[in-house]
């Protein structure tokens, strides 16, 4: 967590600067080199001081803009949000505790969806919630096939 000064000065470029510190020619691929890892830990590689997972998430929705691949993104969002929240699986009872972790994550992830997806993300945790995943269930990376049904490739 950072204290504040990851908004002081030309943040973006600093992002960016530091992703290219480590052999990376876009945040994309940076975040492809790290898959099911949170936003926040991906920052903290970043910059622990300076970088916040909001800016990454900005940087990584903004090259999926730009590459036309935006449900891509959302459907990474969701693994790096399973993963922080849901680190052992998708749950095999659904305790109270359970149902907290997985509230927290599609929450987050809701949350973190552009106005553009909110609908198909809606009908994608409805789906999640009628038909669960098998317990264990932790998706790798955006193109996980489970994934890829609830949110195909088509641009909305």
């Amino acid at each position: 967590m950072t204290d504040g000064r990851s908004w002081q000065g030309n943040w973006k470029a600093r992002l960016y600067e530091r992703v290219r510190e480590r052999g990376y020619d876009s945040l994309t691929a940076f975040a492809e080199a790290h898959p099911a890892v949170p936003l926040n830990q991906l920052a903290e590689e970043l910059g622990k001081d300076d970088i916040a997972g909001v800016q990454v998430l900005g940087g990584l929705h903004a090259e999926a803009e730009q590459r036309n691949q935006v449900t891509r993104f959302v459907r990474d969002v969701l693994v790096r949000e399973l993963s922080e929240s849901l680190p052992h699986g998708w749950p095999s009872v659904m305790d109270d505790e359970s149902r907290f972790q997985v509230a927290k994550a599609l929450g987050c992830w809701s949350a973190d969806t552009p106005d553009t997806h909110k609908e198909r993300v809606r009908q994608a945790r409805a789906a999640l919630r009628a038909t669960p995943p098998p317990a264990g269930w932790r998706p790798l990376g955006p193109d996980d096939e489970l994934l890829r049904t609830l949110l195909p490739d088509e641009e909305a």
